[in-house]
């Protein structure tokens, strides 16, 4: 997940997801793994980008905030969901967003 996410023309979603790790990987990169693949194959589905360092950041992009509450509910999704606050995240906060304009080179 290291390229830039090839998105539409405006107007879309993008769900925002910032957070703090525990220590320790749990299950957590193959589980992040298998979202990221899921993810792609949800119906309104655009991209991904992810970072992180201290602060992991992940911005996920989708054409309607149908989507998006389709996908925060798929049954693996609420899985990992559910061990993420268990167990791999100290912190974390979910912000959706319209996206109005883009651009770059």
């Amino acid at each position: 997940m290291t390229s830039i996410a090839n998105t539409p023309e405006p107007p879309y979603y993008a769900v925002i997801f910032a957070s703090h790790r525990t220590d320790g990987d749990h299950g957590y990169a193959a589980m992040a793994e298998r979202m990221a693949e899921l993810a792609a194959t949800q119906p309104g589905y655009l991209g991904i980008e992810s970072a992180r360092e201290e602060l992991g950041i992940t911005v996920s992009y989708w054409e309607s905030i149908e989507a998006i509450r389709n996908w925060k509910r798929h049954a693996e999704h609420l899985e990992a969901q559910r061990l993420g606050h268990r167990q791999w995240y100290s912190d974390f906060r979910v912000r959706i967003a319209r996206v109005e304009r883009e651009y770059g080179i």
